[in-house]
């Protein structure tokens, strides 16, 4: 008699576990340990060393050996149940008591930990640019943080699904599981048609940003990891053949240098479209014409920059930087008019509330309020616990909202900010109502309000997160009104649609979803494809005369536009 075949044994090496931390350490921004370690296990001499090996996949591979954990601590042996009351987490160095009381929240610090080269772990884990010459979340994004997170009894009810029985029952053969086809890039259902999507395949690295022009429709600015910048001349989807004629090739602004990684962290067009601000790890703020002619450029910081943005009227751009500064430029004269140094750790993002006020965060966990007129901050914004990643003003200029990594957002007023200074200057006013969103489970990575507010209602906004879910909140209650909790890895990039009618979200799991945003029902999805899934940002346009376009900026080095309008499922709100 035949025995049956043997179950696969799972295998391990060294080699693996010495190439899985190699590529964490340069995901991480530890350049000089990565080398150590390339050096010291020889890798340069192993079979993987060469394999692509996905960003955050030792995080990812941790985070599903703690839900294993989780299956084998609750699951009883003499009973066919699980055990659903713990409410307790796993952690890696924690031993695990159950308890029916969630565990607190721990806030993640803003680690101050730098490489030999001087760059912040908090800037690896935010970024979508490499913190040294790699990852960014190498994905911001560097996604380092990047961890597939369902709930408790989801993961449980999962993992007992495709891992349990371990072995055949007595008395029956062991089944060959068969792996499941990979997914193909394109839409999820079977009725999009295929001229809706344009793949634009320029980029020679991952695409990181990308933005619409917002006067000439036909324009699109996308930036990748390799510090190329690329202006697209994108085709009419009006035209009878639609996106099927490929557009003309793009002008490309190559900044690429030996001195360091370059990878494009922030474009921003100028009110009427005809100058493009340019940040980027290179440490150098660029602004050029929508031409692609350099118009300005200075090397004033001192670390990376994360974002530069244009004043309402064009004549100011404010730039952040992991130098722990913002700086003020004056676009007509073209030269640095400030450099505030108040942040005492990396200066994550800046947004402007007026054309001469705007907000600056910091991983302090404080938000300065500038003028474009004075040295010393209007006020200090005080309360998150830890990095604050991204802020944004609402379109009325009045409110404030921000996230951070201590799993909150915040709603600030900042209505009366063109007044008096506070009377105690650094401090922000005990009257001021703050709204605190608590509800996720990880850092806050992305904020945006929502433009439509019905009647008689308060303004919405959405966040998301690094534990794979987007939330929708009442702003001035605090309430959340609903979760989003499609994604299986950490949400890169959250945006409405500028009507208003659609939230849309892009993850590590290389899914787009756009939900509407009356019944709060997802629409439509597209999947960017199994190798470097990564949807990094978003942006969306549209245009009186019926142009509804969506574009990504994707891990797998393509660009994706997809014109709205021929997908039936986003052309109605029922």
């Amino acid at each position: 008699m035949q025995a049956p075949p043997s179950t696969p044994r799972i295998r391990i090496t060294a080699d693996e576990i010495n190439c899985l931390l190699y590529s964490y350490l340069k995901e991480s921004g530890f350049d000089h340990s990565a080398f150590a370690v390339c050096k010291e296990a020889k890798l340069e001499n192993s079979p993987y060393f060469q394999k692509h090996i996905p960003r955050g996949e030792l995080i990812e591979l941790l985070s599903k050996a703690l839900l294993y954990v989780e299956v084998e601590v609750h699951w009883k042996t003499d009973s066919d149940s699980m055990t659903t009351t713990c409410k307790s987490g796993f952690s890696l160095l924690d031993s695990h008591v159950c308890s029916s009381e969630p565990a607190p929240i721990i806030p993640i610090p803003a680690i101050s930990i730098t490489s030999l080269e001087g760059k912040s772990l908090a800037e690896s884990t935010k970024r979508k640019a490499s913190p040294v010459a790699s990852d960014g979340p190498q994905e911001k994004r560097s996604r380092t943080d990047d961890m597939e997170l369902d709930g408790p009894s989801e993961s449980k009810a999962k993992l007992e699904a495709n891992s349990r029985p371990m072995s055949p029952e007595p008395g029956k053969k062991a089944l060959a599981a068969k792996a499941p086809k990979p997914r193909t890039q394109g839409p999820v259902d079977d009725s999009t048609d295929p001229n809706a999507i344009l793949l634009l395949p320029g980029h020679l690295s991952e695409v990181f940003v990308c933005a619409f022009n917002p006067k000439i429709p036909s324009l699109l600015a996308t930036g990748s990891k390799d510090a190329v910048v690329k202006i697209w001349s994108l085709p009419d989807p009006n035209s009878p053949s639609g996106f099927a004629p490929p557009p003309e090739p793009p002008v490309v602004l190559d900044f690429g240098t030996k001195d360091g990684p370059g990878d494009l962290t922030s474009l921003h067009w100028n009110y009427d479209g005809s100058l493009l601000a340019i940040g980027s790890y290179d440490r150098v703020l660029r602004i050029c014409t929508a031409k692609g002619q350099i118009l300005f450029q200075h090397s004033q910081h001192q670390g990376p920059i994360f974002a530069s943005r244009f004043s309402p009227s064009g004549r100011w751009v404010a730039s952040s930087s992991l130098d722990g500064t913002a700086c003020l430029w004056d676009v007509q004269k073209r030269l640095l008019v400030r450099q505030h140094k108040l942040h005492a750790e990396c200066c994550l993002d800046v947004d402007w509330i007026t054309d001469e006020i705007f907000g600056s965060c910091s991983a302090n966990g404080q938000i300065h309020i500038l003028s474009v007129n004075e040295t010393d901050p209007l006020k200090v914004l005080s309360g998150h616990k830890t990095e604050i990643n991204r802020m944004k003003v609402n379109p009325s200029g009045t409110r404030l909202a921000s996230c951070s990594d201590d799993a909150t957002a915040r709603i600030w007023n900042v209505e009366k900010l063109g007044g008096e200074k506070d009377g105690i200057p650094g401090l922000s006013s005990s009257s001021d109502h703050v709204v605190v969103l608590s509800g996720h489970r990880h850092s806050v990575t992305t904020v945006a309000w929502c433009p439509y507010q019905p009647a008689g209602t308060s303004e919405m906004i959405a966040t998301s997160s690094f534990d794979g879910t987007a939330r929708f909140w009442d702003s001035a209650t605090g309430e959340c009104l609903h979760v989003f909790s499609d994604h299986r890895r950490s949400i890169y990039a959250l945006i409405f649609s500028p009507d208003g009618q659609w939230l849309a979200t892009g993850s590590g799991d290389g899914f787009l979803h756009i939900y509407n945003v009356i019944t709060k029902q997802k629409r439509w999805s597209w999947f960017a494809g199994s190798d470097k899934p990564g949807v990094f940002e978003i942006d969306w346009q549209q245009q009186e005369d019926g142009l509804n376009r969506v574009a990504l900026a994707l891990e797998c080095r393509q660009l994706a536009v997809i014109d709205a309008q021929k997908i039936p499922a986003l052309r109605t709100l029922n």
